[in-house]
């Protein structure tokens, strides 16, 4: 496979009072195939004493199909545990279903909540066909796992149920949220229940289903003595707008004051049904929404990486493929896709030491293909923080190529927008492993800013639309606007140059009476950045 090449250049904003420039380095990609490797997406992973990998739960399918009857089937459940070992490359399993079925069914489930504290991997909830339930449900237990004997187990083909315990409480009956722990306190953050069959038709349509977002951070304790574990200090905060989302990536941070926390990025859905752009910041203070940023170019949770520049105090966190709403065209335009398709995307969000983001698109290197959706980024064991394991110490990377970790697994797609026409053969759970190396005696290369005061933020109403669509959308210059409507099978059906008299909210109404019934996208094109929403005619 192709050698893959990613180079990192980062500038100082002008505003920083006293801001070093942060340190420039390149990331470096190869492509590491162990043909035995499983391939598996929305997986569980620790980490061995000696660097190997414990791979657990996640699907062994590619994107979920739509129809009830094929979505989420059981028999591409991941039912064994992996240990791979990526310099030996060498790949051990075992089958779970020696186990007790309570704990078969919770590790086999996909997008569980996880983290590891020394050598325990606790890991949370998941969704999944429960045979005791009869029913796909969101899992309610806490599982508590010993690494390190548990892999040695798997390699030497031994007895492995005595490297499992359990707790059962309904808080963490969650999927799609995220494990963190900060100072002896586990945090549960977002995610969902859902019980029942996948239909996107929705909860009332045959055979229908639950889903409860929890608009929740859960902190509690645990004390685990080895043996048994309980759980105490349950504290709760609720928020129905900024904690409303699931499927996202939170990312370990130390923030400019020197606060370790965390930075909930995106994630799906908001009450628009459309991604999350804002992020919300955690730490054991509390959370904060933060409004004056937009993340556009990375949706759905990926593999992603935090580095930390000490000497500049700038946070880095880089995303690898996935989904995105957004993405630039060749013309370096910024493009909106309502569906949210599969992206080649890299992409990377920097908080400078002035609190302020900033977000850029690596645009003169993607991922090979698009895969990286339900990926993990799996770190080495040297030059991170020891307090707080998962960030980078960039400062302490010698001027040489290093390897700093690996990118394993995600959905791989054959195509951006597969969800329509998916009959499983559109996509697959990815094998490869990438290797990820920083290397700082290289220069950087230009990339694209985000600039969220070119965004042009479309609202269409009402929606479906019988006569008048009405059409909101902020113009940021007096330049001609472009207003394109296309049918679902990309013909274009009306288009209009429209010059604003001024900058600021535009309020237009559109006459769409003699369209046919069925579904269209209307387009805003103001020659820098183009954005789409999708109506129905009635």
């Amino acid at each position: 496979m192709k050698h893959l090449l990613l180079s990192l250049g980062f500038l100082a904003l002008g505003s920083t009072v006293n801001a070093q420039v942060p340190e420039e380095f390149v990331i470096e990609i190869e492509p590491l195939e162990i043909a035995s490797a499983p391939g598996v997406h929305s997986y569980t992973w620790g980490k061995t004493s000696d660097g190997k990998w414990l791979i657990l739960g996640g699907r062994v399918d590619g994107l979920h199909q739509r129809q009830p009857f094929a979505a989420f089937l059981e028999q591409d459940n991941n039912k064994s545990v992996y240990v791979i070992d990526p310099e030996g490359e060498q790949v051990w399993s075992a089958d779970l279903s020696v186990l007790s079925t309570e704990l078969f069914e919770q590790l086999q489930s996909t997008n569980q909540q996880f983290i590891q504290r020394g050598t325990t991997l606790y890991t949370t909830g998941g969704y999944g066909f429960s045979s005791i339930a009869a029913d796909h449900i969101t899992q309610d237990n806490m599982v508590a796992i010993d690494v390190d004997g548990l892999a040695d187990a798997v390699i030497n083909g031994t007895a492995i149920t005595s490297f499992f315990r359990s707790l059962n409480d309904p808080i963490f009956k969650v999927t799609g949220g995220y494990l963190g722990y900060l100072d002896s306190v586990f945090y549960l953050v977002g995610g969902h229940l859902f019980d029942g069959r996948y239909n996107p038709m929705g909860p009332d349509h045959g055979p229908g289903f639950t889903q409860i977002y929890t608009n929740e951070i859960r902190a509690f304790k645990i004390d685990d003595d080895g043996t048994t574990m309980n759980l105490y200090d349950y504290a709760v905060q609720h928020d129905t707008v900024n904690l409303h989302r699931r499927d996202y990536n939170m990312v370990q941070q130390i923030f400019p004051d020197g606060t370790l926390g965390f930075t909930a990025f995106s994630g799906v859905f908001d009450y628009s049904d459309m991604p999350y752009l804002n992020t919300v910041d955690i730490t054991e203070n509390g959370y904060t929404a933060n409004n004056n940023f937009n993340q556009y170019l990375s949706q759905y949770h990926s593999a992603n990486l935090p580095i930390y520049d000490t000497a500049a105090n700038v946070m880095h966190t880089l995303f690898f493929g996935g989904m995105s709403q957004f993405a630039f065209d060749d013309q370096g335009v910024l493009v909106e896709d309502p569906d949210v398709p599969f992206v080649k995307t890299i992409s990377r969000v920097s908080r400078f030491s002035d609190d302020s983001m900033q977000e850029v698109d690596l645009n003169y290197i993607e991922m090979p293909t698009l895969v990286g959706s339900g990926s993990e980024f799996i770190p080495t064991s040297d030059y991170y923080y020891s307090n707080f394991g998962e960030i980078l110490d960039l400062n302490a990377i010698p001027q040489q190529k290093t390897l700093v970790g690996y990118i394993y697994g995600g959905i791989e797609s054959t195509g951006e927008n597969i969800f329509f026409i998916n009959d499983g053969t559109q996509s697959s759970a990815s094998n490869v492993i990438f290797k990820v190396y920083i290397n700082k005696a290289s220069a950087g290369q230009e990339e694209l800013v985000v600039d969220g005061h070119n965004i042009i933020d479309v609202n269409v109403y009402p929606n479906p639309v019988g006569r008048k669509l009405s059409v909101d959308f902020a113009a940021r210059q007096l330049d001609p606007i472009q207003i394109l409507i296309h049918s679902a099978d990309g013909k274009l059906v009306y288009q209009e140059a429209y010059k604003p008299a001024e900058t600021g909210t535009q309020e237009l109404k559109i006459d769409v009476k003699d369209l046919v019934s069925g579904s269209y996208i209307l387009t805003i094109d103001n020659g820098v950045d183009k954005q789409s929403k999708q109506f129905v005619k009635k």
